[in-house]
């Protein structure tokens, strides 16, 4: 009988599995005013099996930074690939020089090189790095930064502890990359079937027909999935069971990173109630949600205060349903708390979309009327232009409408202290977002990166409102480089501030932005969405009218 429970173990999803007493390891720590950074191919271990990775200091997620507000640091990072390679510092305001994008703000590290980053530290919060160097991110080049405020921290806590999201695949990215090219759909094993129809599961027959005529599938949630992605807390699967611990009745912050490349997750822990403090490492009004999504490139804390001597199960399932992350958060080592199962995956519905998709079918009217969508380069890249986008920021994310508790909604972030720039905004700047994913191609305003000659000019001090309009079926997580941005929800001096923000198929996202110099990139954080073309560059020039 044991020998038939192992064999049927090995079918079970991988956060369903035994798990290990626990890993109660926490990240490695560097501080200091230099610090250095080796950057190699290493080999580390993931539920048990061995993955080669781009490491940073032998692990992965790279060390975490620990630094103070007002500091001055000097981050030397030593190539020890045969590759270039770069990093970085994501939602930090730097100078653009060293903002680390090659060909853009830096020339890039060459292999067996060195180069030191130098900048001063003028916030605090959560935030990460990671490669922007050909598939490196995805192979491991990320890592945590926490910036401890110079002067008294707003939020009351008595233990903390940083967890990083990810996903990894032990399949090389570049074929994940060519499977989608080949068949968009290669890694959705939850597609609709007859079978469901006849249960009436998900969608009405006269539904299927409608997306049907118009050649889209709404099981089409997340392009790379659980079928190929291990997802993972601290460099850990679900059966390593990384374990945060805590004493019964203390407030606890955890720091929440999604570095993931493909993955958004719902966080949940069931049992206790998170109260947000920050978003994106900017202090924010504390709320009380019960879940929140994640999207990549998105930080959040969160304070909980476990009363009860018992372990609770930290949860991150991916978007799709397709797979979690899982940690325990215990008082003592070698505790596990019960792990949900999966939820029902979730199917795009024309609200999900944005439009009335069934009207639209019925009446013939084209989703690629360039008249909708002016400026719109059109092409074999545009598949799809939404003629009825809708702001959706007091939105929970696809498939929370009828979670039963608390989600929280962009809607619901108010900044903690005032703005430091309350100017209304001189223009506006409308950025569609477009792609077509039979051929898997993205990009913005119908150009890719190559075919965009032009960047998107700002003059420095000048305050602007970039509006995102998502004309895909996709979620984009759009991150403007070191800027930090209001989002238009209502708030007027408190609109929380971001460094990405996610925007919903058929959406669109306004926010204000004051031009800080430098050529600063601009893309999707799906990065074989960025990888693909969704990406430009802002250039911020000092000029006429522009602010001191």
């Amino acid at each position: 009988m044991a020998g038939g429970a192992l064999v049927l173990s090995n079918w079970m999803p991988a956060w369903a599995q035994p798990v290990s007493p626990g890993i109660a390891k926490p990240l490695d720590v560097l501080s200091g005013e230099d610090i250095t950074l080796h950057i190699a191919r290493g080999k580390i271990r993931i539920d048990g099996r061995d993955a080669n990775d781009v490491t940073m200091n032998g692990t992965v997620p790279a060390p975490l930074l620990r630094l103070r507000e007002g500091q001055n640091v000097r981050l030397t990072v030593l190539n020890e690939l045969d590759e270039e390679t770069s990093l970085h510092w994501h939602g930090l305001l730097v100078p653009f020089q060293m903002d680390g994008v090659p060909g853009l703000s830096f020339p890039g590290i060459k292999a067996r090189s060195r180069f030191t980053y130098a900048f001063p530290i003028v916030q605090s919060g959560t935030y990460w790095y990671h490669s922007h160097s050909g598939l490196q991110e995805l192979m491991g080049q990320y890592g945590p930064i926490v910036i401890d405020p110079a002067g008294a921290d707003p939020v009351a806590y008595d233990r903390e502890h940083v967890v990083v999201f990810s996903d990894h695949s032990f399949v090389h990215p570049a074929r994940i990359l060519r499977n989608l090219k080949l068949q968009p759909g290669y890694y959705n094993r939850q597609q609709q079937t007859l079978a469901g129809l006849l249960k009436g599961e998900d969608q009405s027959l006269a539904e299927r027909l409608a997306w049907g005529r118009m050649r889209m599938d709404p099981t089409d949630i997340s392009d790379v999935t659980g079928a190929v992605l291990t997802y993972l807390v601290n460099g850990h699967g679900p059966r390593d069971n990384w374990t945060a611990l805590f004493k019964p009745g203390e407030r606890v912050r955890l720091r929440f990173i999604n570095s993931a490349a493909m993955t958004i997750f719902n966080v949940r822990i069931p049992g206790l109630s998170m109260m947000v403090v920050q978003a994106d490492g900017q202090n924010v009004r504390p709320l009380a949600v019960d879940e929140f999504q994640m999207s990549p490139g998105e930080t959040y804390d969160v304070v909980v205060t476990p009363s009860a001597d018992r372990a609770y199960t930290i949860v991150g399932e991916s978007i799709d349903r397709s797979g979690m992350a899982r940690a325990t958060l215990a008082p003592r080592e070698g505790m596990v708390a019960e792990v949900p199962a999966l939820r029902k995956r979730p199917v795009l519905t024309m609200k999900d979309m944005g439009m009335d998709m069934e009207g639209m079918a019925m009446s013939g009217m084209s989703m690629r009327d360039p008249k909708n969508a002016p400026g719109v380069a059109m092409g074999p890249g545009v598949e799809m232009i939404s003629p009825m986008p809708m702001d959706r920021t007091g939105e929970p994310g696809i498939g929370l409408g009828n979670a039963g508790h608390k989600v929280l909604v962009y809607r619901d972030l108010v900044a903690l202290d005032r703005n430091p720039d309350v100017r209304a905004p001189e223009r506006e700047i409308e950025v569609h977002l477009t792609g077509n994913m039979d051929r898997y191609m993205w990009s913005m305003d119908g150009k890719t990166m190559t075919e965009a000659h032009e960047p998107l000019p700002i003059r420095a001090g000048e305050r602007v409102r970039v509006t995102l309009i998502n004309d895909t079926m996709m979620s984009h997580p759009i991150h403007l480089h070191g800027h930090l941005f209001e989002l238009v929800t209502g708030h007027g001096d408190y609109s929380p501030r971001k460094h990405t923000v996610n925007v919903m198929p058929g959406g669109k996202v306004s926010w204000d932005v004051t031009g800080i110099p430098g050529d600063w990139a601009f893309h999707c954080h799906m990065f074989l969405h960025m990888a693909m073309g969704m990406m430009r560059i802002v250039q911020v020039r000092a000029g006429e009218g522009a602010a001191a």
